[in-house]
């Protein structure tokens, strides 16, 4: 373990009509600083999560984190992008920062402004984390590709509707309790299941609530180097991070294996000498449902095609044997791209310190992360453990 996250700050995800891209990246920048018990002297880097691909007019934004505070003037900052896990390729550059000695404490920050782009051009702008040449006229844009994931799903393994309508109701149901996402509505299975004016179909058998919403929103995590994190207030430290990327058209692997995400899994757990039975919770990347359902199998919670008797045992609910995404997951809590892959990071150190409120996990001590940039392309895994 050569880094720990020492503090964090999460905005409420949603419709957020009073902020800008700047101000959001401004708050929680400030406010994770706060949270570790420390100021802008201290940090030795910063690293930007944002996506932006049209979102944003303004496409140079590293330097935005540093109207936070004139003090960060001089320091190294820099934006990445890695697609839907662009917040977890920001953290890991942090990360990777700490373990070549190049810094001490690292500012991560991840946000997105999308609620200010005209529908059409949303799907649009989402549309190029996939392959552009294969899936650039696809209708509905990046609902109607994992759309036909899901339909290649039900094809090859038979008719899930019934699972994703299950995983949909629990991540919504979770997400009541989460009071930074942006749709806090238990809607029930039965609602989730049956088409309706609600809830009509948007891409092959993906309902409306089968989709992650369309959001703003920003996070920030302060990472330090293991003896700097022991001697703060709180320590939540990486027992692994990895980060696997995959071939970019689907045609040149078998998409329904998210074989990407399922090495990136196989790593962490080898680098950190555990197994999935020692996780205390998982929050994984369901931007549509049919993904959390493939990324059961990934991770080896069941085998290719069974990934419906996870759901059918109730082994994810928040009390079942390792609950997925008691923060509601992206389904409920929102998917502003660059700030999720920040948020997830920060919502599991929040778990395992025990400040996660109403989502709290009972007893959490290990926690695990899967964010993956488009069709499990880019994929990052952590695992986080306390240690002070």
């Amino acid at each position: 373990m050569t880094a720990a996250i020492v503090g964090w700050a999460h905005s409420r995800f949603g419709k957020l009509e009073d902020e800008t891209l700047e101000s959001m990246i401004v708050k929680v920048a400030t406010d994770a600083l706060e949270h570790a018990g420390i100021g802008p002297d201290d940090v030795d880097e910063i690293v930007l999560g944002h996506f932006n691909a049209g979102f944003s007019a303004q496409d140079f934004t590293a330097s935005l984190v540093l109207q936070a505070d004139d003090r960060f003037r001089f320091k190294p900052a820099t934006r990445v992008e890695n697609a839907c896990a662009t917040g977890s390729a920001a953290v890991r550059q942090g990360i990777r920062a700490i373990d070549a000695d190049a810094a001490r404490i690292v500012l991560v920050v991840g946000a997105e402004q999308m609620t200010r782009t005209p529908g059409p051009e949303i799907g649009k702008n989402l549309l190029k984390a996939s392959y552009l040449p294969e899936d650039g006229d696809t209708p509905a844009g990046f609902a109607g590709v994992f759309g036909k994931i899901a339909a290649a799903y039900f094809q090859r393994h038979g008719d899930q509707s019934d699972a994703l309508a299950k995983i949909a109701a629990k991540n919504h149901k979770n997400g009541v309790d989460n009071p930074y996402a942006q749709m806090r509505k238990d809607f029930g299975y039965d609602f989730c299941r049956a088409e309706s004016e609600k809830n009509p179909y948007v891409a092959g058998p993906l309902k409306r609530t089968d989709c992650s919403l369309v959001s703003d929103g920003a996070a920030a995590i302060v990472l330090a180097d293991i003896p700097t994190a022991l001697s703060m207030r709180r320590a939540v430290a990486f027992r692994a991070n990895e980060h696997v990327q995959d071939f970019l058209p689907m045609s040149k692997r078998d998409i329904l294996l998210f074989e990407g995400g399922a090495e990136a899994w196989k790593r962490s757990l080898d680098k950190a000498r555990l197994t999935l039975d020692d996780l205390s919770f998982v929050e994984t990347h369901d931007c549509f449902t049919i993904a959390e359902l493939i990324e059961y199998e990934a991770m080896g919670l069941a085998k290719p095609g069974q990934g419906a008797r996870v759901v059918e045992e109730g082994l994810t609910e928040k009390n079942g044997k390792l609950p997925v995404n008691p923060s509601g997951g992206l389904k409920a809590k929102g998917h502003p791209i660059g700030a999720t892959g920040v948020s997830m990071h920060a919502l599991t150190a929040a778990q395992l310190t025990g400040e996660a409120g109403g989502i709290q996990v009972k007893d959490a001590r290990l926690g695990g992360i899967f964010n993956m940039g488009g069709a499990a392309v880019a994929n990052y895994v952590s695992i986080l453990e306390r240690i002070k």
